[in-house]
């Protein structure tokens, strides 16, 4: 059935030429990286998804050709041929393989083109469109789309041929037939290189006296991820990933130095949040400000060839906000999700619950289930940013290697903006915090490793990172049991 377009989609239909959607450079047509999932997301956000030949309707044998392809490499029923070539009515984007011949006709001329080459991705190019006409965070949740079910089957049956025992590696199989399902390729591509971005923001609930950390370490770690001087530097270096560093709401004023930095990226929203113990913390358009900023961020590391992202995370007090939006969100006890931090004591923990527990039940009863009032009423400028981030990598077909209880809070904000992009999200770690287990619950995920951390930054999903690249090297490189001449279990 067919379903409307969404009141804030920026076009009615996309159009695309045959070699925008298929490789035919090859033996066979095959789809051109992200074109099948691309589709397929379009069509669920009830933006069809057109094919026409370029000039017009061709040949009749032409025209069967082309049907017979989109079949075969799995683009249709989603992109389906223009009846006789005809142009859907209303306003459409046109997406194009090459630039129109000189003199040609456009096939949209009302319409946004978009025009690729032979190595661009085609998703890419249809996000930066999009996000032409409504903004970063709204583009991309119009392109996220589940994980593609058949290479997810392809994956399990190729393990299935590997020569080892069924499911003798675990969480390693589970995650390369995720990563092979957000890919849509089987062997997935592998993960690498990884970039990780930490957004750095503060907390008026600081002065509620949470933590006894003084709010101006955030400006100065920043100024330490600058040089290299923090634990995410360490981790992510030896893991080969880089890192960047995003204000998008410290209250300090950073040193003017770091505007010479290549890691920092101002993107200051506010400076800081308000108390959320006492009101607000944030305008709803300060939270999509901020959303927008973090979809950005996924786009242009993605773009500069990172090809999966991890999530970083500073801000001193930013536990409290956390814990108040797994309380809010998921309907959890505040005492159950509140966790001890930087290591503060009982009589602290127990200020702490409170607090959390009073701004949980005054977002819920304001508010209800709408996640960006939440959102905005009891969180924090780098949760905002992290829940874009993290639906920004999900629209360009990337994993999502989250970190920590702020990541689980801001994932928990992203699947209730957009639910199932936690199909595209790894659980690096297990947080000693107890929030992050809470969302990690709620959305059925499970942790690649468990140390004990408590720092943020992005350190845990650092680490995971090697084991994230280890499932889908192991679905591309070992041999199946025809292939190394190893007899298979007895039937």
């Amino acid at each position: 059935m067919t379903t409307a377009p969404p009141a804030d989609a920026p076009v009615d239909a996309v159009v695309f030429e045959p070699a925008a959607l298929l490789d035919t450079s090859g033996p066979g047509a095959v789809p051109r990286r992200g074109a099948r999932r691309l589709v397929a997301a379009l069509a669920a956000h009830g933006v069809p998804a057109h094919v026409r030949q370029a000039g017009g309707t061709g040949e009749a044998a032409g025209t069967v050709a082309l049907a017979a392809q989109l079949g075969e490499t799995g683009l249709a029923p989603h992109a389906q041929l223009l009846a006789e070539g005809r142009d859907p009515e209303g306003r459409v984007l046109s997406v194009l393989a090459a630039p129109p011949a000189p003199g040609g006709t456009p096939i949209a001329p009302t319409a946004p083109v978009v025009t690729i080459g032979d190595e661009e991705d085609v998703h890419q190019a249809v996000l930066g469109a999009l996000t032409g006409e409504v903004g970063a965070l709204a583009a991309a949740s119009l392109l996220v789309a589940p994980p593609d079910a058949d290479s997810v089957a392809a994956a399990r049956d190729r393990h299935l041929a590997l020569t080892k025992p069924p499911g003798s590696l675990g969480r390693l199989e589970d995650v390369g037939c995720q990563l092979a399902g957000i890919a849509a390729a089987v062997p997935p591509p592998v993960p690498g290189p990884a970039a990780v971005a930490v957004f750095a923001g503060d907390h008026g609930v600081h002065a509620q006296g949470v933590t006894p950390w003084p709010q101006e370490v955030t400006a100065q770690m920043v100024a330490n991820f600058a040089r290299g001087g923090a634990a995410i530097n360490v981790l992510a270096g030896h893991a080969g990933a880089r890192v960047v560093v995003v204000d998008v709401g410290v209250a300090a004023d950073l040193p003017a130095e770091l505007d010479a930095s290549p890691v920092i990226r101002r993107r200051r929203v506010r400076a800081g949040t308000a108390d959320l113990s006492t009101g607000p913390a944030m305008s709803p358009a300060e939270a999509r400000e901020a959303l927008d900023v973090g979809a950005e961020t996924a786009a242009r590391l993605v773009a500069d060839d990172a090809r999966c992202l991890v999530t970083g995370d500073m801000g001193i007090a930013n536990t409290t906000p956390s814990a108040a939006l797994v309380a809010a969100l998921a309907g959890r006890p505040a005492e159950g999700v509140t966790g001890r931090g930087t290591g503060i004591d009982d009589a602290t923990l127990g200020r702490k619950a409170a607090i959390v527990a009073a701004a949980a039940a005054r977002a819920h009863a304001e508010h209800g289930d709408d996640a960006l009032a939440v959102l905005a009423e009891v969180g924090g400028l780098e949760h905002a940013a992290l829940a874009g981030f993290i639906i920004g990598g999900a629209a360009l077909q990337v994993p999502v290697v989250i970190d920590g209880v702020i990541a689980a809070a801001a994932l928990l904000v992203a699947a209730r903006l957009v639910p199932g992009v936690e199909a595209c999200v790894i659980a690096g770690h297990r947080s000693v915090e107890p929030g992050a287990s809470a969302v990690l619950e709620e959305l059925g995920l499970a942790p690649m490793v468990d140390l004990g951390l408590r720092l943020g930054e992005g350190t845990g999903a650092a680490l995971a990172l090697p084991l994230v690249e280890s499932a889908a090297l192991v679905l591309r490189d070992m041999a199946t049991f025809d292939e190394a001449g190893v007899t298979d279990k007895a039937d």
